[in-house]
């Protein structure tokens, strides 16, 4: 029997720990040649906290474990009383396989050494943020645009009396409230 893809859906935050948890038993239960890789999809993006950048690792997708797994009962059953897993993505009786081009895309987009890390972007068109750091500082103004591929704001500032539209990079800026 062929090992396949398949998304498991867990308890939301619990996702490493389910990763772990299945490890163990697919050693407990002498299964590992008939198990590959269990995967929790990440990617490294830089979040602006404080005027501050730091690089975090953020979850694909929240809730959701990948198994490449030789299905059958016994698999299947593994895997499904494994702490915090509720169960397999679609439902059935067998669960649907993901296309191998789908995971590798993935696995590519969790990055090699190519790959820079993307800035989380927390900024929406109408929200009110506080200049932190450039000669603007502390003046508090409203979003107009964002352009996250440059990491920069386009921000609508009172300057004398007048709105002014100026350009600032996301680590000059925080949320206000």
């Amino acid at each position: 029997m062929a090992m396949a893809w398949y998304v498991v859906h867990t308890f939301s935050g619990f996702e490493n720990k389910v990763k772990l948890a299945l490890e163990e038993r697919i050693k407990l239960h002498g299964l590992g040649p008939r198990f590959g890789a269990v995967m929790v999809p990440t990617e490294q993006v830089v979040e602006v906290k404080d005027g501050k950048k730091r690089t975090v690792q953020r979850k694909f997708f929240p809730g959701y474990i990948l198994v490449n797994m030789e299905m059958d009962n016994q698999t299947l059953h593994v895997v499904k009383d494994t702490p915090k897993v509720t169960g397999f993505v679609g439902g059935g009786r067998i669960p649907p396989q993901i296309p191998e081009d789908q995971v590798k895309r993935l696995t590519q987009a969790m990055g090699g050494e190519e790959v820079r890390p993307k800035l989380a972007v927390n900024f929406k068109r109408g929200d009110e943020v506080r200049v932190v750091e450039g000669p603007l500082a502390p003046v508090t103004a409203k979003v107009e645009e964002v352009n996250a591929a440059r990491g920069r704001l386009k921000v609508t500032v009172t300057f004398i009396g007048r709105p002014t539209v100026v350009e600032l990079d996301f680590t000059q800026v925080e949320k206000v409230g």
